[in-house]
């Protein structure tokens, strides 16, 4: 094989770096599970202090997924199984520490959306959640997040941040501290004029009329005009 040397640097570069990110971020995340779950315990004895129908639990379906229901909110947290880099004009790119090997940049990510926590209860397949942060870690455990509000600029310094049980429960913390700012509005008039026979026969069996939370930003991409 003429290039077998370059399969083989290949493998040895980015193969190799990709298997040990993907590694480390499947710990990283048995440790997001452990922690929801302590927290879930926690606060669920301080909540029956205040109001037995406030209803906090931890619940995951697998590797790769994991709830936080708390009150009307519930944060679904998932590992991606892929390992990504970025494209071009991705500030990652400015970090000196990237610079001197772009193998550093390979990153798993882990996403924390925000649903109505009824979404689940009533089976409500239509209901939307909204993505609220990304967090991304590569194969050294330094990691950064990009969010709104604290969840964008408080954990941004790629270059000298590592993932630790710190940044595990700040991370957490800021996630369910932003879901709580935001109460569910109701639609439009106009928006809810119409609705079918199916509709109404679903809504009684499992009100599956769409709801979703709007949370007051939107992400780049939604800014941008439709091309």
């Amino acid at each position: 094989m003429e290039n077998n040397s370059q399969i083989i640097e290949l493998l040895k570069g980015k193969t190799a770096t990709k298997q040990e990110v993907f590694h480390r971020v499947s710990v990283h995340f048995e440790s997001f599970k452990e922690h929801l779950r302590k927290i879930a315990l926690q606060c669920q004895e301080e909540s029956l202090k205040i109001d037995s129908r406030i209803g906090i639990a931890f619940s995951s379906r697998g590797n790769y997924d994991a709830k936080l229901k708390f009150g009307g909110d519930t944060l679904l947290f998932h590992m991606h199984t892929n390992v990504f880099s970025f494209d071009e004009q991705h500030p990652i790119w400015n970090w000196g520490y990237v610079k001197e090997n772009p193998l550093r940049a390979y990153c798993g990510m882990i996403n924390v959306y925000n649903f109505l926590s009824d979404s689940f209860k009533f089976n409500r397949v239509n209901d939307a959640g909204y993505l609220i942060a990304r967090i991304f870690i590569n194969k050294d455990n330094h990691f950064f997040v990009e969010g709104k509000r604290k969840l964008g600029f408080r954990f941004n310094n790629f270059g000298s941040d590592v993932f630790n049980t710190y940044a595990l429960n700040s991370i957490i913390e800021e996630c369910i501290l932003y879901s709580l700012e935001f109460d569910l509005l109701t639609p439009g008039f106009n928006a809810m004029q119409r609705v079918s026979i199916s509709q109404i026969m679903e809504l009684t069996k499992n009100m599956k009329l769409t709801t979703d939370k709007r949370l007051g930003f939107r992400f780049n991409y939604e800014n941008e005009p439709p091309k």
